[in-house]
Order: C-alpha cells, then structure tokens, then sequence
C-alpha cells in the first residue's frame, strides 16, 4: 500500500503502539485487587473452582459443575496462572491485559483499514476503560479486546490474499473467542461481515443495488469459517438447566443513558464532558471539510448501532447487554474518521497530538481513580484478619437506591473472605448455565447468594434490595456464625441484639453471632418499609 511506502508520523509506528499498551495497565498497577465492581466475586468463584477438593466444606456450600459455556475467559485462563503467581496476582495479570489488548485492537484496526494509524484513533483509546470494564465483566471485556484484535487480522489477511489461511485460522479462533464470551464473537461475525461485504462489492465490475445483495451473499459465505460456534451456543442453551430471562427491549431511556455513560468512573462532570469530547469527532466526521469516514468501518459502524437498538437490555439472564455494546461502536465509529488528503501534517500532528493529550488526561484521572477504590479496599478488607478460616459469613453492604454517578466497587468485595478464608459468602450469582458456580447452602434460606448482600436504607422499587433493617431482622442466625457491615445505612441498634463486635472502622463492623442469644421478635408491621423514589444518575 501507499501508506507503507511513505515516512511514519511517530503515533503510526509500531513502537508508539505497544507503548499506548503500556501505558493503559499504569491504573491497574497499584490496586492488588482491580477495583472492579463484580471482580471480587469472580475471584470468589476461581477460589471454589481451584481449592474444593483440598477444603471439603466449599462443596457443601457450593455446586461447581464444569461445562461447555460461553463465559468462561478466565476460567479457564486461571488454572495455569494462579499456579504460578497465585490467585490474586494471576487474576490482577490478566485483568491488565485487557486494556492493553483493547488499545492495540482499535489501532490495528486503524492501521488495517486506513493503510495507517490517522490521528483522530488516538481518540477511541479512553474506551479501553469503558462502563463495562468498570463494572468488571472481565470474561465480556477480554473476549471483546480478543476480538477487536482477531479483526484486525481478518482485515490483513484479506489485505494480503490470505483467504484460504484466513479460514484455517479463524475456525479455531472464533470457537476460542466464543467460550471466552460468547458476546466477542457475535461482534467478531458483525465487524467481519461488514468488512467483507465493503471488500466484495469493491472487487466487482458492476454497480448498482443488484451488487450490493450480491455482495451481501458472498459476505456471508465469507464469513462461515466464523459459523462453528452457533453449534456450540445452540448446545449450550440447549442443556437441562440453563435459565435466565431474555427481555427489557427497546428502553430507550437506558439506551441514550448507555450512550453518556461510556466512559463513566467516579467524576460525573469530567466523565460526560470526555464523552462529549467522542461526539464531537463523530460530529466532525460529518462537517469538517478536512476529515471524513471510511466506508469500511462506517458501515461497521452502522452494523453495530443496529445491533445496539435490537439487542435488550438482558440476555439469558444477563443484565447491561447493550450497554457492554455502546463503547465499542463509539470506538469503531471514532477510528473510521480519518483526515482528508487535503490535511497539512502539522494540522495532522496537532490532530494527534490532542488525541494522545485525551488518552493521557484520562489514564491520570483513572490512576487517581483506581488508587483511591484501592484504599477504600485495604480499609476495609482488614475485617479479614479477624476471620477464622470457612466461617459461614453473612455480609451486607450498603447503597443508595437509583445509580449513583460513583459507584462504591464494593457491591461484591465480600467474596474476598471467600477467597482468602474460605468462608460461605452471601454474594455469589447463582443462575444455572450462565455460570459454573451455583449455590446449595439451603440453611441460608433467601440469604444464600445475590443480590442478598446488597441492603438500602429504604425499600427502593423494583429491586431485590433489602432494606437494613429487615435484612438484619430476618437472617437465618443458626445459619450463620458471623455478620459483615460493609458501610451500612443507619439503622436501630436494637438489631444487633446477639451480635458481638469483633472489630469496627467508621460505620463498617465486624460482629460474631452469639447461638445461644435469644432471637429477636420483631412484628411484621414494625418491619414494614417506606419506599423512596429512584433518582436519575444524570
């Protein structure tokens, strides 16, 4: 191509790449935990998946059944690694490299499509930590890093006329890509069949609507080297106790909100102000005489807002689905703007530049961010060190009802006694077929896994949430040996009748349940909550 041929700007070349890869893991370097909201729960599971046979007791709790899904990235990913650098740091590991992979993606995408890295890519790299990853879905995140690379591949081999090996490669790969999560390789086959079809109409003599379905067909054929998971999906669904809901489609409230919460962490006024920053290079795209859009990822582009609007907001029991799409067809729009030819290089250089300005503002602001959730993680992780080894813990964590702009990160933090204490916890998800892990703990009655451990200080409408209150009321004692408050609400000490204190920092405290205390008889009515109204997070 001509753009290999001519002198590389210093963001085109190779060596800017892996050091934009570098420098996205700098605000996951201090946190040994990532400050990822579902993490700590993951890593409960990864400890049942790895010591139930050498602590018998885990069994009892829990069922772990291993099978064939599509969500099982790390999973798989921590049986060699927790061996070598245990658990923690194995997961910290591979967590750090999914921004990496992400930011490497969009620009050998761009490299890919454009014949060179144009300035305005450097843009889409904030997307790296999007509300998704944010939220910890980790197999979800490394599966869409893994495909945006596995694209671009597909990209150069049909560049370079590699079809046959194109095909070869990309049967074993998409089926990789699939059991990481099932969600990379639907994007995978979306960006794949766009591109092909762009790349077969282009190659034909005639032109006209007729070429474009032509093009379409062949597209599809293309792109069957992809197909070999939809067996797999349809086995997996197809199994005896597989659940979870589909619905919740077409709510475009939550739709437009997903759309100014791509890059939301803890600043509500920076996050939407960097989101703003993306539209106004979409904007751009449209009026600037001296930038336009490729056609190839345009289109992909398009593909993926489709998909956005179809998609509902829970699949198969999974929430936030087209959330987890919004960032990245952000980012596949931003790296389809490229300058016109027309675009002097100090015009270029100050387009790249700004971009790389961006990405570094918000990497120190995710740095300060991410440190920040790590101190809040030691304080109250020290709990820890007054819990014996497979203590049967209940714990409750409080929030606020509605989406606060910043969340807390410890909606699941007590999974970590799970994985250093081997104790029952209360936070596990517990869906047949979404994950390898359910519980079985039937003394623990409602309080058996989530959302239990989550309390309000009122009744917050439609949500499982409890209030304080009852959830301090009604929990199966004899169940329990011991009570973990993780920044509660107030309530009426009155509840904490046969609960010893065993250690306490601000409102977080630890208390050991006394068996041989009297329970607590509280009426039904006394119990009875107010429900306040839910409040918009913008």
């Amino acid at each position: 191509m001509q753009g290999d041929l001519e002198k590389l700007h210093w963001w085109q070349t190779r060596t800017f790449v892996a050091l934009m890869a570098l420098v996205a893991i700098i605000p996951l370097l201090r946190p040994e935990i990532p400050p990822l909201v579902d993490l700590p729960g993951h890593m409960g599971r990864y400890r049942v998946q790895l010591s139930r046979d050498a602590y018998p007791w885990l069994s009892d709790w829990y069922n772990f059944n291993w099978q064939l899904i599509g969500n099982l990235g790390i999973d798989i990913l921590i049986i060699p690694l927790a061996k070598l650098f245990g658990l923690e740091l194995a997961v910290k590991l591979i967590v750090m490299t999914i921004p990496a992979l992400t930011v490497t993606g969009f620009l050998w995408i761009a490299r890919e499509v454009h014949g060179r890295i144009p300035p305005t890519a450097l843009f889409a790299l904030p997307l790296a930590y999007s509300y998704a990853f944010q939220f910890g879905f980790v197999n979800f995140a490394l599966s869409m890093a893994l495909a945006l690379n596995a694209f671009a591949l597909w990209l150069r081999l049909a560049r370079t006329g590699h079809f046959r090996l194109r095909a070869a490669i990309f049967v074993p790969l998409s089926c990789l890509i699939w059991v990481c999560h099932t969600f990379g390789w639907g994007v995978l086959g979306v960006l794949a069949c766009s591109a092909e079809m762009v790349r077969q109409h282009d190659a034909r003599t005639d032109r006209g609507p007729m070429s474009w379905i032509k093009a379409w067909v062949r597209a599809g054929l293309g792109c069957i080297p992809l197909a070999l998971p939809i067996i797999l999906m349809v086995v997996w669904r197809s199994g005896e106790h597989v659940g979870g809901e589909t619905g919740d489609w077409f709510n475009w409230r939550a739709k437009i909100g997903w759309l100014t919460m791509a890059l939301r962490d803890r600043w509500m006024a920076f996050d939407i102000a960097s989101i703003a920053v993306l539209y106004l290079i979409l904007f751009r795209g449209f009026r600037d005489p001296n930038v336009e859009y490729s056609r190839n990822l345009g289109l992909s582009a398009l593909f993926l807002l489709v998909v956005f609007i179809v998609l509902p907001r829970i699949v198969f029991g999974s929430a936030y689905a087209d959330m987890r799409l919004a960032p990245f067809m952000l980012g596949i729009a931003i790296i389809a703007v490229r300058p016109k030819k027309g675009l002097s290089i100090r015009g270029s250089a100050t387009l790249a530049a700004a971009g790389l300005a961006f990405f570094l503002v918000r990497i120190a602001a995710g740095t300060v961010s991410f440190w920040m959730f790590a101190d809040d993680y030691d304080r109250e992780l020290k709990a820890l060190d007054h819990l014996p080894v497979g203590a049967r813990l209940v714990t409750f964590i409080g929030t606020e009802c509605g989406s606060p702009w910043t969340m807390t990160r410890l909606e699941h933090l007590s999974a970590i006694a799970l994985e250093r204490k081997m104790a029952y916890t209360n936070d596990q998800w517990s869906m047949a077929g979404a994950q390898l892990l359910t519980t079985r703990y039937l003394p623990a009655g409602r309080f058996s896994h989530d959302p239990s451990q989550i309390v309000t200080s009122v009744q917050c409408p439609r949500e499982w949430w409890r209030p304080i209150s009852r959830a301090m009321a009604r929990f199966p004692r004899d169940a329990f040996d011991y009570v973990w408050l993780i920044r509660p609400p107030a309530y009426d000490p009155k509840f904490n009748a046969g609960l010893v204190p065993i250690w306490r920092d601000g409102t977080s405290v630890l208390y050991r349940v006394d068996h041989g205390a009297p329970g607590i008889k509280i009426s039904d009515e006394a119990l009875r909550p107010r429900i306040r109204p839910v409040p918009t997070p913008f």
